[in-house]
């Protein structure tokens, strides 16, 4: 009797596309690997898609997966701004199920603790049509050095209550916005403004990124925010590129091809 060979299935290497593929996480410990722009999350959660206080847009896409201190967050997040009298939040882009390189889009958000959030808030929860395509709302002029009216007392509660928290490394928004958050917030009361780090971009939304949690062994730090609140030469730099944009070069350089750690090339095949 001929007996046909058996065809084995090639192994995952860790292109997005294979990220992309994989529709549930592995069932391991909750670990974040590698770095936050080159890795992977091991024993990932979902967020809460039920919460009261959030929800979590463009589900259809699988990106509302993080380490559960992330989850924790978010929901601690809600709940203060909720108790703060601030309408329903919209979390955006988290990671995959086992994190990874998206196919399109950021360029971090592979280790499970980051977290985008909506600067549009909702009095009441988006349906299934309006969580799939939903709309954002822009708080920075067209000129991009100033916030426009959409920028808002409550604008300025949810991002300082995102920045008040000991679990957070740093949060990204735009320049502009940084400029407004300076002018807004006393001297004395700036500690948490030194977490809003200036990044194009992050008009409609800020990108909140967790700190390695306590025991995540294979988590690589980012380097600490440096000292200062970040309102001074710093964030003018930014604003004068903005004044002023330097020419680009005419051949930009291919960005630097990072390999994929080895362990998460290993979860990527975990059945």
């Amino acid at each position: 009797m001929f007996l046909a060979p058996r065809i084995m299935a090639a192994a995952l290497t860790g292109t997005p596309a294979d990220w992309a593929g994989v529709t549930r996480p592995a069932g391991q410990e909750a670990q974040p690997i590698g770095e936050y722009s080159n890795g992977c999350i091991s024993g990932a959660v979902s967020a809460d898609l039920k919460n009261p206080y959030y929800q979590v847009i463009r589900q259809q896409n699988r990106r509302f997966y993080g380490h559960p201190i992330l989850v924790e967050y978010l929901n601690d997040l809600a709940v203060r701004a909720h108790d703060s009298g601030l309408p329903i939040l919209l979390v955006g882009d988290m990671a995959m199920p086992r994190g990874g390189r998206f196919i399109r889009g950021h360029a971090s958000h592979q280790s499970g603790l980051d977290a985008d959030i909506w600067f549009r808030m909702v009095k009441r929860p988006l349906s299934k049509s309006g969580l799939q395509t939903p709309w954002a709302l822009t708080i920075v002029k067209d000129n991009f050095l100033e916030t426009n009216s959409h920028y808002t007392r409550d604008t300025y509660t949810l991002i300082k209550l995102a920045a008040s928290d000991d679990r957070v490394s740093r949060i990204f928004v735009h320049p502009a916005i940084k400029n407004r958050i300076c002018q807004d917030t006393p001297e004395n009361d700036r500690a948490w403004v030194r977490k809003l780090r200036p990044w194009w971009g992050h008009t409609a939304h800020m990108h909140v990124r967790l700190e390695c949690p306590a025991g995540a062994l294979y988590c690589v730090k980012q380097p600490a925010v440096a000292e200062g609140d970040g309102c001074g030469a710093e964030l003018e730099s930014w604003l004068e590129d903005i004044r002023h944009p330097k020419k680009k070069k005419e051949k930009p350089q291919k960005p630097v091809k990072k390999t994929v750690p080895e362990r998460c090339v290993d979860l990527l095949n975990i059945k």
